[in-house]
């Protein structure tokens, strides 16, 4: 849903290939200059950092050969972590019954920062519990989502 879709198409084959699972896709912008391209891959098994460093390989050379970025950049491959992502319906749908913390793109009653236990999907929102009040969040106003680590 949200992070850069251009780029999610172009390193989902190579990262599939490799036999994981393309969560999402990051573009920062540093200090004005360089590009932060963070890119999240999952395993059933979970991932390693030989995990990570074999995937970055594969794509670092697919976006030198594709010029995607035209910019310097840096390429960053992570696993998901306590604080997991979520990028899309399904990740949501998959983490029903789990706190979530969720940053909006524009403010919904004044405020663009929501955490609470994420109830459900329903249609193109997002149902979270807060403070013993269900809020409904536009999948498509959503910015940024995690899970918030349980400890």
């Amino acid at each position: 849903m949200w992070g850069d879709e251009k780029t999610r198409k172009l390193v989902e084959p190579v990262v599939t290939a490799l036999g994981y699972e393309l969560l999402g896709v990051e573009n920062l912008l540093i200090r004005g200059k360089k590009v932060l391209l963070r890119i999240y891959i999952d395993a059933p098994s979970g991932i390693t950092l030989e995990d990570c460093e074999r995937t970055s390989h594969q794509v670092s050379a697919l976006l030198n050969v594709e010029e995607l970025i035209a910019s310097a950049y840096i390429l960053e491959v992570s696993s998901p972590g306590l604080d997991r992502p979520l990028f899309n319906r399904e990740h949501f749908r998959r983490f029903t019954g789990k706190d979530v913390s969720i940053v909006l793109k524009t403010p919904l009653n004044g405020r663009c920062k929501f955490k609470g236990l994420l109830k459900e999907i329903h249609g193109d929102y997002v149902v979270i519990l807060m403070e013993n009040e269900e809020i409904e969040l536009s999948l498509e106003n959503i910015k940024k989502a995690r899970l918030v680590p349980e400890f």
